[in-house]
């Protein structure tokens, strides 16, 4: 009996800010590689997650949401997108469910379908009740080749969305190394998770004003990694915020980001933060790309 073909490929995953995509791209590699909070637009920049098994290899590529707005910042965002239509071999759209289908959602399905991309659609969140009825365009006729129901929380259709991901994907070999997780360097998810922990300690706007920048990672000492890093704000008035009175602010962000980065790293963290004013960061596309959002 001959062995099945090993396939191996690119996934993009999209759709609208806050539809599920990071916390299904960590569901799917049984790690914390992309950060999560309730707030939308947290992800910026793309993540590519590799998953391998016996008989495939998916790269799994989070995109940020599609974002509106003519900063530098939102258009660095939206160009990651739209590399995705153009380099992936299928593409994932997540829907949340209790949203409706919208012109954006077929738009994103029409790119792909120009491009000869299978488009494979999922309802996220199927743990929680649906707000609407809706009616979904049907599989194929220039819609997507298929729909599928899942929870990223619990596990619900999962395995049942990788088995049509691998289908979809062409007869390849695997192109990283089996237990390498991402393209992306550790000091860069440590950045990550720092500004998770912002989003989650700093309400309202100001989290979307703040950037996070690793200055030192020194992994000399075995039983402890340091690490030094700037949270970047664009006002000075933005400042005693986040340092909060007595500095409780950013000791929280600290303590919270800490305790992540030792289980990313599997090992003790000394972590400084400090505090760094550059106005108009996000408007300055060489900042951008330092910062890995380009």
């Amino acid at each position: 009996m001959t062995e099945p073909a090993h396939r191996s490929g690119l996934v993009a995953i999209l759709g609208r800010p806050n539809a599920g995509k990071s916390t299904l791209l960590n569901r799917l590699l049984g790690e914390k590689l992309a950060i999560v909070t309730a707030k939308p637009q947290t992800t910026r920049s793309r993540i590519l997650g590799i998953l391998t098994r016996p008989d495939a290899q998916l790269l799994l590529l989070d995109t940020p949401g599609m974002h509106a707005g003519e900063r530098a910042l939102n258009v660095a965002l939206n160009e990651q997108v739209e590399e995705a239509v153009c380099d992936c071999d299928a593409a994932l759209l997540l829907v949340d469910p209790r949203s409706d289908w919208d012109a954006a959602h077929a738009g994103l399905v029409e790119r792909f379908v120009a491009h000869g991309t299978p488009v494979i659609a999922a309802l996220t969140k199927s743990d929680l009740p649906r707000a609407s009825e809706t009616t979904w365009p049907p599989e194929g006729a220039g819609g997507p080749t298929a729909w599928h129901r899942i929870s990223a929380r619990t596990g619900e259709g999962v395995e049942a969305l990788v088995t049509a991901l691998v289908a979809a994907l062409p007869e390849a070999a695997a192109l990283y190394p089996e237990d390498q997780l991402s393209d992306r360097p550790v000091r860069f998810l440590a950045a990550e998770l720092v500004r998770e922990a912002a989003f989650e300690e700093l309400a309202q706007e100001l989290p979307y004003s703040l950037a996070v920048e690793v200055i030192e990672f020194d992994e000399k000492d075995p039983a402890i990694t340091r690490i030094r890093a700037n949270l970047v704000l664009e006002r000075e008035s933005q400042k005693p915020i986040v340092i909060g009175k007595g500095g409780s602010v950013i000791k929280r962000i600290g303590t919270r980001a800490r305790h992540e980065i030792e289980q990313l790293l599997d090992t003790r963290v000394h972590l400084a933060l400090w505090v760094k004013i550059e106005p108009k960061w996000q408007k300055r596309p060489n900042r951008l790309k330092s910062l890995g959002y380009s």
